[in-house]
């Protein structure tokens, strides 16, 4: 199975040169540190940031500059800092190419639920739902089971949702998913995994 680094460096494949980008909070945010090398994208925060840098190192830490999930992060020449109507007109307006986002929950029509769990205290969505609506390819990067072992990958989300039909791609521990007609379509399997293994561990329809 790969791990959160090696899913992370796997979404960073989705990267194409030029693009707008904006990763979500959890494994989505190393993402940042695998970009090819002859792909120049532009991260995007919703908090205000556009041009985010690597993750500083220890030390370094600007208590100032943080990404939408509070991480601290490093700023680059060409960063621009704006404030947080600016940055979701930008979503909005769809002039963010790609999202990779965590998920909890995705389902086999793209269906995604990744803000709430009943019961539990949650701040809000966040920019979750904007984003979902508004840029031009959702990738879910998340582990394919939740700690007992149950499937993640759905034929319907039980938890509430942050968009309907809104993902395109599925990246886990175990593959690579595309979300089309009729069900998902396996793109890989992760190293060591079997297509046999990757099925059993999918409630959702593989075509």
């Amino acid at each position: 199975m790969w791990d959160r680094n090696q899913m992370a460096e796997r979404a960073a494949q989705e990267l194409q040169d030029g693009w707008y980008v904006n990763l979500g909070i959890g494994i989505p945010t190393l993402v940042s540190n695998y970009i090819p090398e002859g792909i120049e994208v532009t991260l995007q925060s919703e908090n205000g940031m556009l041009g985010m840098g690597p993750f500083p190192i220890s030390g370094d830490e600007d208590a100032d500059l943080i990404n939408a999930g509070k991480q601290t992060i490093t700023e680059l020449p060409q960063t621009a800092y704006f404030d947080s109507a600016q940055s979701f007109g930008m979503i909005r307006g769809g002039k963010i190419a790609m999202a990779i986002l965590g998920a909890m929950e995705v389902a086999e029509n793209g269906d995604l639920a990744n803000w709430m769990i009943p019961g539990k205290l949650v701040k809000g969505m966040g920019g979750a739902m904007d984003l979902v609506a508004g840029v031009g390819r959702v990738v879910v990067v998340m582990d394919h089971t939740n700690k007992h072992g149950v499937s993640k990958v759905l034929k319907e989300c039980t938890l509430p949702l942050t968009g309907k039909s809104v993902v395109d791609r599925i990246i886990t521990n175990l593959g690579v998913l595309d979300v089309v007609d009729g069900g998902l379509k396996i793109v890989e399997t992760a190293d060591g995994v079997t297509e046999g293994e990757l099925r059993a561990a999918t409630e959702a329809k593989i075509i």
